[in-house]
């Protein structure tokens, strides 16, 4: 199955290379369901790899089930799972059952990657964990994501994104400091986990190719979501400061956060000498910039000096003008941008710009989902394929490139393994 993707002629011309992807030839066997898996084989896909999502066919991807749908009735995609399964072939694969397993890893020895989102045991209970499909092929990579990882005493607990944003400290310090916490408003853990299980996954080839051997990738949500708590753990291991909600404020830069305008919301953060005259200078009170109290960035960052002063000053001189307005005077100069709804967002001039958006064609209608946020200049990704229906490209798959002949296909067929 090696190379379902063959690598097709390079030549340059012009300094541009044809017919490549960045991850051409690479064949990655996906086990994931739900969001943190389906979003790293996400990237995979769109760079080129081939990406196998390997369903049960008794209990495929429950994302299936979600709304919206693209199109109606019982040829309806789900628009949440077309998002983060475009270009990927499904084969449905029942690994409870002997001849599963014996399939998969027939897969194994011809693939480069596996990667799942089992909770820690599932794939030790089927015999196809990491220790016993390296002895299929030396030369896997095996990426597990997991709520606590593949080892500590939480290794056992099932977890959601949720969960990962309690305990890894992110939830505690979102919000207003007079209300409760907040959990972020995206699964920020699932996600993150994603993209750290790509980085991991493609170092981990990088080994590969020097050593000629393989290894397990172990991505905790927890510790992913511990890692995007920014200054909080320095904060509290050197300074001893636990954080806390502070609203749209930052912990350690003044001004750095949302200002009502005369229609809408938008983010200032004009906190050095440079962007606080500009705005000063703007607003026709350049003086102000000039009072002995406030005039440079350490004076003006005392939460007290800026609470009283500096705080009130840029509420009275925005919300005397349209967010429009200050976006179009005052974007090109200093950090500022309006808060826009998702609506808002993906018809913004540069999202499109750069092609963040993306329209596919399904069978019963069109749709727009996100694009691949990485640019190459030379062998760009792809991002407007389709998501396969469960168990779509089982002849292909495993006819075509494993070999397997009818009559075993039937059989397999069958007994409920595919």
């Amino acid at each position: 199955m090696r190379g379902i993707n063959n690598l097709q002629f390079l030549f340059k011309k012009e300094g541009v290379l044809f017919d490549l992807k960045p991850l051409d030839g690479i064949v990655v066997l996906d086990l994931t369901r739900a969001i943190a898996g389906p979003y790293c084989t996400l990237y995979f896909g769109d760079l080129g790899a081939t990406v196998i999502k390997i369903e049960n066919p008794n209990d495929p991807d429950f994302i299936r089930t979600y709304k919206p749908t693209i199109g109606e009735g019982e040829a309806a995609m789900s628009a949440p799972f077309a998002q983060y399964n475009r270009n990927k072939q499904s084969v449905t694969l029942n690994l409870s059952k002997q001849e599963g397993q014996e399939t998969f890893k027939d897969m194994v020895k011809k693939a480069d990657i596996v990667v799942e989102n089992y909770r820690p045991g599932v794939m030790e209970k089927f015999g196809l964990n990491y220790e016993q499909l390296k002895k299929v092929n030396p030369k896997i990579i095996y990426t597990a994501i997991s709520g606590y990882g593949q080892y500590g005493p939480y290794v056992k607990r099932p977890a959601y994104d949720s969960c990962s944003q309690a305990l890894g400290g992110l939830w505690s310090i979102n919000g207003y400091s007079d209300m409760p916490p907040v959990r972020v408003g995206t699964v920020i853990s699932d996600l993150t986990a994603g993209l750290n299980a790509v980085i991991g996954t493609l170092a981990a080839y990088h080994v590969v190719h020097q050593t000629g051997v393989g290894q397990l990738v172990d991505v905790s949500q927890l510790d992913v979501t511990l890692a995007l708590t920014g200054f909080a753990v320095p904060n509290y291991t050197a300074g001893g400061i636990i954080g806390k909600p502070i609203g749209n404020e930052d912990t350690n830069v003044r001004p750095f956060e949302s200002f009502n305008t005369k229609d809408g919301i938008i983010f200032f953060g004009g906190f050095n000498d440079k962007f606080f005259n500009i705005i000063c200078e703007y607003f026709d009170e350049p003086e102000f910039s000039e009072d002995p109290e406030i005039d440079t960035f350490v004076k003006r960052n005392n939460p007290k000096i800026y609470s009283e002063k500096v705080k009130p000053k840029l509420e009275q001189w925005f919300a005397k003008h349209t967010t429009n307005k200050l976006e179009q005077d005052l974007a090109d100069l200093v950090p500022l941008a309006p808060i826009k709804n998702i609506a808002e967002t993906i018809n913004d001039p540069q999202v499109r710009a750069r092609d963040m958006i993306v329209k596919t064609h399904y069978p019963n209608g069109e749709f727009e989902s996100f694009g691949l946020p990485i640019q190459f200049s030379e062998t760009p990704g792809e991002s407007k394929g389709l998501a396969p229906l469960p168990g779509e490209h089982n002849k292909k798959v495993f006819c075509e490139n494993m070999g397997i002949s009818k009559d075993k296909f039937m059989e397999l067929k069958n007994k409920g393994v595919i």
